[in-house]
């Protein structure tokens, strides 16, 4: 089994942006920002994510020894393609995950591996790639609090030294995207990520779940859920009396919020 400590502190559950893939090989506000988190939450046991970028019918969760570093995206300058991630797996937390969300989830051994929503956030966070990760897809069949609940069915893994992560956005139109990283914010852009700032701060999981059509800007801002959903497994996975913080805020693309928060960090 994956190592367990005993009489630790539960690990906290965060959700982060990852926008381009660019950032990937970038110095800026929020790549140096991902570093700064990893330095302050120290070495997990082992690492869950969940990305936007594997969308499933059903859950699958990576179950090899070595994840291979997936590069799903094109168009990019060639030295993104020969970023590696080789962080090693592991079967048994796979085994966790898949009892935990029951025989609706399937071990996947070799078809997927650790794909960019995963890696460019890892990579700044836990630069040596030494920690144990297993990535988990977006089961796409259901409703949002489809998304909610099973998060909720991965928090024991809190109790036993995984770090659980969300990477997404809570803004994501890429028919509207600006390729300059640095362009103003699209104000319905704007709009909508300051709603979802509310209702975070309020922790309002109804109006996330069932909200988003109706919200400001909201159709806009999230024309579909891929990109959505790791949030609300994060939420999912978080309790009503953990801390909450930002640990980032910001727009780039014009049309894509790269803001991350964290649950139970103190």
């Amino acid at each position: 089994m994956y190592p367990i400590m005993l009489q630790m502190k539960r690990s906290p559950v965060l959700f982060v942006g990852h926008g381009s893939p660019m950032n990937a090989v970038a110095d800026n506000e929020f790549t140096r920002a991902l570093a700064a988190l990893g330095g302050r939450l120290g070495a997990p046991q082992a690492i869950l994510c969940v990305s936007a970028h594997w969308l499933t019918d059903g859950s699958r969760v990576t179950g090899m020894l070595k994840p291979r570093t997936i590069h799903d995206f094109g168009g990019f300058p060639e030295t993104l393609y020969r970023v590696l991630y080789p962080a090693p797996g592991s079967p048994a937390l796979a085994r966790r995950v898949r009892e935990l969300l029951s025989d609706d989830c399937e071990l996947d051994s070799g078809e997927w591996g650790l794909d960019h929503g995963a890696w460019s956030v890892l990579k700044f966070m836990f630069p040596n790639a030494d920690i144990p990760v297993v990535q988990l897809s977006i089961d796409f069949r259901g409703p949002a609090r489809h998304f909610l609940e099973l998060g909720r069915s991965l928090r024991p893994l809190r109790n036993e030294g995984v770090l659980i992560i969300g990477s997404g956005n809570m803004v994501h139109n890429l028919r509207k995207i600006d390729f300059d990283a640095d362009a103003a914010p699209f104000d319905w852009a704007v709009e909508f990520d300051e709603w979802a700032k509310g209702r975070l701060l309020e922790r309002d999981l109804d109006a996330l779940c069932d909200g988003v059509d109706a919200a400001p800007s909201g159709q806009l801002a999230v024309p579909t859920m891929d990109h959505y959903a790791p949030m609300l497994y994060a939420l999912g996975a978080g309790d009503t009396d953990d801390e909450f913080h930002f640990e980032f805020e910001g727009i780039q693309n014009g049309s894509i919020s790269m803001r991350a928060f964290s649950l139970g960090l103190p």
